[in-house]
């Protein structure tokens, strides 16, 4: 099965937790000019270079996010970053913005059309075809419009610039808007923060009361957040995208850590491979559902593909994780010729039985127990603030990788 596992990457932890994981493509975004500028903190455009490397070396594409609304005085920094990807050789370009598609086509650059542009039906499909291989249609589509798009893509013989039978992309898992494609203003109004600059301040997790204005009565409508959908997950329906014909699975969260990426990412590498091998089954699925539950979300349906009359709203503003991590320390030594790392404890205290989740730059997201560290050199059963614990490690350990204590939510 020729299909694409496509996974966010806001920080080289969670690029490497995705390359880990089993992702065939990661995707970034670099400076302000990408829809998560404001929530990932994101890489810079000197990291552009790093990234091409790391996932090529490991056998991954690796695609630009340049999909925000483009103000003139946006162009200087456009061009220097399409620069550094063509020279460094990124493999896509995702846009919307025809300021952005021009200049590509100009330089020869690779794209693929965001689902920013909302594309709905065949006929932009083939508009945009001139332009990319391949096109993210609108997550507010039906899998039986999806899967007539793709059919009729390859009885057209739609192609791409490069010659190649137009590919289609579509999110599997994560965050939804209430605004179709994402097209939202509300940050825009509230606090001239446009969504659409990557700026989202997410009114629309709120809870909000309403008010008959000639009684004054107001209430909440049924303790729900009306205008936050949960979140997209499509695990158990996974086989039925999958028949629709669609060539790359998006996952969504370039805000998110290196734990969600990991985890994710493995959950949809396995359910894959299940479905290719013929062994997709409700026990299987009942486990991805479990793990997937462990980080960040929301609260889970399957979004628009099956054509709900009524989409699932979230009834709290953050995350029902089943599992929370809390900070315990940061890196400080790495002892090569042994291969132990070393961590100071900062924040709270360890003990025996606790499971310890490390994130860094060269390794991504790592789990151990604390029955396997030393604490200051001695085998002991809690470690204190102040403290330093060693354990064997294969990865190199530097002062921005961070260790966090894992518990369950209820215990957090």
């Amino acid at each position: 099965m020729d299909v694409e596992l496509l996974s966010p990457a806001g920080s080289f932890e969670a690029m490497q937790a995705a390359i880990n994981a089993g992702a065939n493509a990661i995707y970034f975004g670099v400076e302000q000019l990408n829809m998560r500028s404001r929530s990932s903190g994101g890489f810079i455009i000197d990291d552009i270079a790093e990234i091409s490397v790391r996932c090529h070396a490991a056998g991954l594409r690796c695609y630009i996010t340049l999909n925000t609304v483009m103000y003139e005085y946006d162009m200087q920094l456009l061009q220097g970053i399409l620069k550094a990807v063509k020279e460094h050789g990124v493999d896509a370009v995702i846009a919307s913005d025809f300021a952005v598609i021009e200049s590509c086509t100009r330089m020869g650059i690779p794209l693929h059309i965001s689902t920013q542009a909302n594309v709905s039906n065949l006929e932009s499909v083939q508009f945009y075809a001139r332009f990319a291989d391949t096109i993210v249609l609108a997550r507010e589509l039906t899998l039986k419009q999806i899967a007539s798009i793709c059919s009729e893509i390859k009885r057209r013989k739609i192609v791409g610039p490069s010659g190649e039978i137009v590919k289609i992309e579509v999110f599997i898992h994560g965050a939804l808007c209430m605004a179709i494609s994402g097209k939202c203003y509300l940050s825009l109004h509230s606090q001239n923060a446009s969504a659409n600059r990557g700026a989202c301040v997410q009114n629309c997790r709120r809870p909000y009361k309403v008010v008959d204005t000639e009684s004054g009565n107001e209430l909440l409508v049924d303790n729900e957040y009306i205008m936050s959908p949960q979140d997209l997950c499509t695990i158990p329906i996974l086989d039925e995208i999958l028949q629709s014909g669609v060539a790359v699975l998006k996952i969504e969260g370039r805000s998110k850590g290196a734990d969600y990426v990991h985890t994710v990412t493995t959950c949809y590498r396995e359910a894959i491979t299940a479905i290719e091998q013929g062994r997709f089954t409700p026990g299987l699925i009942a486990d991805w559902m479990q793990r997937l539950s462990t980080v960040y979300n929301r609260g889970f349906w399957e979004g628009y593909y099956l054509g709900r009359e009524i989409g699932q709203w979230t009834k709290t503003p953050g995350s029902i994780a089943t599992e929370k991590k809390i900070y315990a320390g940061k890196g400080t030594k790495y002892y090569p010729k042994i291969q132990v790392g070393e961590f100071i404890i900062e924040k709270g205290s360890l003990q025996e039985g606790d499971v310890l989740l490390l994130t860094g730059n060269a390794f991504g997201m790592e789990k151990i127990l604390f029955d396997q560290v030393l604490v200051n050199g001695e085998k002991q059963i809690k470690a204190l603030k102040g403290d330093k614990i060693t354990f064997p490690f294969a990865h190199k350990i530097s002062a921005t990788d961070k260790l966090y204590k894992l518990l369950p939510a209820t215990d957090a």
